[in-house]
């Protein structure tokens, strides 16, 4: 049977650990417990390291001839490395296809999210456009069409709301590409505490997606569904969008169907930076205190696409992600007035 390629995250200060075993999803599970034999093991620890170092893919020969290692580095920056494809078998052996894998990281301090080029082009997107979508709001991440709403995604919310440092995460999408095809995608990703150039501490979400085949003939993908329906029945009055918070933060994590229009909410190059208005901050956060009573609602400024504010009545109540993490679902309207709020 012809050796199976490896993938080996290294999402930080410790030694990498497998995720995948050709196209089976591992639970970060040491490498010497996949690769027994202690020359081959040498062998590919020394391709890692040097595929670490120098941010370019390894291909070399042991000394003796006996045996063929491949190391290919999955980057998210010029100095930051996510992971590493790894392949080792005899020279004489047929290197198989290597499946698409790319690196990306959520920074929670800032709201918003990387995507490696690989990433990119897993997902289907040309080359060309990668330079306006590498970098987008977290809340991108979770819109339609990229990504099909499926059974677990508030596992998933849930986890950005903790924001556990050194929390481990791993999951099975179906996404679409831009080509309309479904394909199984599978990431794993954990929370690290950074400290930045500021001294500040970062929150930021390190992952690695998979693709690990069609989703129509992958038994693990999940169906695509219209919504988890223990979240919320989706149906809107027109006029109104809703869309899922963090309560603490005040950071936008999904739109719940269709995303409100003219809003700034992607973080996309050339478009205005998602926010709140400054001095509408109290008030939001006012009606995020008021959710232990069950509910609130105020009127609040956002970011318009062309630069503007635009004054939103927002209603908000609290929703269970899992069995023990709220966020809160908040509807909006677009204000008769776009006047700034009255004085609380």
């Amino acid at each position: 049977m012809a050796t199976k390629w490896l993938l080996l995250e290294m999402f930080r200060g410790r030694r990498p650990t497998v995720i995948a075993v050709g196209r089976a999803p591992k639970k970060f599970v040491p490498l010497d417990s996949i690769i027994k034999n202690r020359t081959t093991l040498a062998e590919a620890r020394v391709a890692i390291a040097e595929a670490a170092a120098t941010y370019r893919q390894v291909d070399r020969v042991s000394a003796d001839g006996t045996r063929r290692t491949i190391a290919v580095p999955l980057a998210i920056s010029p100095n930051h490395l996510h992971g590493v494809m790894l392949w080792s078998g005899p020279p004489t052996e047929a290197v198989p296809p290597r499946d698409r894998a790319g690196a990306w990281v959520f920074d929670l301090t800032a709201d918003t999210s990387r995507r490696s080029d690989d990433l990119l082009a897993l997902m289907g997107y040309p080359p060309e456009e990668f330079d306006a979508l590498r970098e987008h709001s977290i809340a991108a991440v979770f819109a339609e069409p990229l990504t099909p709403n499926y059974a677990k995604q508030g596992d998933s919310l849930a986890r950005l709301v903790q924001a556990e440092d050194g929390a481990e995460t791993q999951q099975v999408w179906t996404i679409q590409r831009q080509d309309g095809e479904l394909r199984a995608a599978h990431y794993s990703c954990r929370m690290v505490y950074e400290t930045g150039p500021d001294a500040k501490v970062e929150k930021l979400l390190r992952g690695i997606t998979h693709d690990i085949g069609p989703a129509t003939e992958t038994p693990v993908a999940p169906p695509v569904t219209i919504l988890e329906h223990r979240v919320l029945d989706t149906s809107a009055d027109e006029g109104e969008y809703r869309v899922i918070m963090n309560a603490r933060t005040l950071q936008l994590l999904r739109w719940m169907g269709r995303p409100m229009p003219g809003i700034a909410w992607e973080g996309l190059q050339d478009e205005p930076t998602p926010a709140i208005h400054p001095d509408d901050i109290g008030i939001a956060r006012a009606m995020s205190e008021a959710l232990r009573e069950g509910r609130s609602e105020g009127r609040v400024r956002v970011r318009a696409l062309d630069g503007s504010w635009t004054s939103l009545e927002a209603r908000a109540v609290l929703v269970l992600l899992d069995q023990s993490t709220t966020a809160a679902l908040v509807t909006v309207t677009l204000a008769e007035s776009n006047e700034p709020p009255m004085p609380q």
